[in-house]
């Protein structure tokens, strides 16, 4: 994140009385913050090097069931404690939360001394070590969307989330006066945000009756996956706050459009030169963005899993919703997977429009800059750019995996992921999308009695 908060900054906050708690978080699974409230003063004299939580939190689902069948942690083992050391980087500020701060953590293992290798941090921050030693600095920024409710977080689950008040009643897609209307909710968000130290570029309306997106400043992988976090939990605090709620689900009804998380990325020079750029050539495309999206484009499938890693993910893929269907790359069109950005100028990137708003960020930029690392080393060719309608049924393209039991296969058997993150943490990931599957395949849904009770 944007470190807006210094340790000797939070000292003076502490003994002026400012600050008096101090969030202590490391990222789960899910993409989701979680850890301890420490007394402000307490973690300056103990707390800043380390702290511990159960080991347990790297390895369960979204209801936080105790899953069985992972090598990292077991009953067998007892569930022991993994150590989280502060990333003093990461200090900010919360302005949402009175008189708060908010730090991350890396998860270190007792036994090894190293980061705990399926840690979402750990797993990431090793992409971009890769990167480092070839020279590369990658650069990413992800755009979220999500639906606002006039209901609060109670009132949404005692109604068993049906019959739920969206803040607007027409698609606000770009709407100036509908979104005026939400401003008691947005605004809070853009400045709580910036005063964490999280650059918000700007809000706007989406594509559907009470969906919102929130972009901030393109940055360093991983500073951009840090503030993707905190930027989610922010939104539903402050939402909360507010007496309303919001939701990041993919899709969370069959009528309304998915919500999207799109990832934009390139590599820069340690010195700030845009190496995805060559002035020379066709839509200023260099030779190592090239191979980059090839690398992104013959990895789409293995990768998939990452970017949408729940049974809702897949839901989000539908034709004529703006969420894609295939893998392929195209110059500024959004019925791609992959849309080139800022063609034949520096900023020229690469957008994936696969991943849905309710992916863990670590996750999909490490498969991301996997990917195209790999498009890299083995000095893949680009096809030519995809044109028309990508959602046309005669579109012959490479499809992405349209379930979650199909991604996690392809996951599964990955020679280059398995290369890139390593055994055990595809075999850890693997895991949770089984379950996560046998889980639901277990459950008898609303469809289901309502299709079949009387008719059946």
């Amino acid at each position: 994140m944007a470190n807006n908060l210094s340790m000797d900054g939070l000292k003076q906050a502490v003994a002026d009385g400012t600050i008096d708690t101090v969030l202590v978080c490391m990222v789960d699974m899910q993409g989701r913050l979680m850890g301890k409230r420490f007394h402000a003063q307490y973690f300056l004299n103990s707390a800043a090097g380390d702290t511990h939580s159960c080991n347990y939190l790297l390895a369960t689902d979204m209801e936080m069931e105790t899953v069985e069948g992972y090598k990292a942690t077991s009953w067998e083992a007892g569930y022991g404690d993994y150590t989280m050391v502060p990333d003093l980087g990461t200090l900010c500020l919360t302005p949402w939360l009175e008189g708060t701060a908010l730090i991350l953590c890396d998860m270190i293992d007792h036994a090894t001394q190293k980061p705990v290798p399926h840690s979402p941090r750990a797993i990431l921050k090793a992409q971009v070590a890769k990167l480092e030693a070839m020279g590369l600095e990658p650069m990413m920024a992800s755009e979220l969307e999500f639906f606002l409710f006039n209901d609060s977080f109670d009132e949404a689950q005692k109604s068993g989330y049906r019959d739920l008040d969206l803040v607007s009643g027409y698609n606000e897609d770009y709407h100036i006066f509908q979104t005026t209307k939400e401003e008691d909710v947005m605004r809070a968000i853009r400045n709580g945000l910036y005063g964490a130290g999280i650059t918000v570029e700007c809000s706007k309306g989406e594509a559907s009756a009470g969906q919102e997106e929130i972009n901030v400043k393109y940055d360093a992988a991983l500073v951009s996956a840090d503030n993707h976090v905190v930027i989610k939990n922010a939104c539903k605090e402050i939402a909360w706050a507010k007496g309303k709620s919001l939701t990041f689900m993919a899709k969370w009804n069959d009528v309304a459009a998915g919500s999207s998380s799109h990832v934009h990325q390139s590599l820069w020079s340690p010195e700030g030169e845009a190496l995805f750029y060559d002035p020379k050539a066709e839509h200023g495309m260099s030779d190592l963005m090239r191979h980059y999206v090839a690398g992104l484009l013959k990895y789409a499938q293995d990768i998939t899993l990452f970017l949408a890693p729940n049974i809702n993910s897949y839901k989000r893929f539908q034709a004529g919703t703006f969420a894609p269907t295939k893998a392929i790359w195209s110059l500024d069109n959004r019925t791609a997977g992959y849309r080139l950005c800022g063609a034949g100028s520096k900023a020229v990137r690469i957008e994936c429009r696969v991943g849905g708003s309710d992916l863990n960020p670590y996750l999909a930029f490490a498969a991301l800059l996997a990917a195209g690392i790999k498009g890299i080393e083995e000095k893949l060719e680009l096809v030519a750019p995809f044109e028309g309608d990508a959602y046309a049924p005669d579109a012959d393209v490479q499809e992405i995996p349209t379930t979650l039991r199909a991604a996690t296969e392809v996951l599964d058997g990955s020679d280059m992921l398995r290369a890139a993150f390593g055994d055990e943490v595809i075999d850890h990931y693997v895991h949770a999308a089984r379950w996560e599957q046998t889980d639901f395949d277990n459950r008898v849904t609303d469809w289901e009695i309502n299709r079949g009770f009387e008719r059946s």
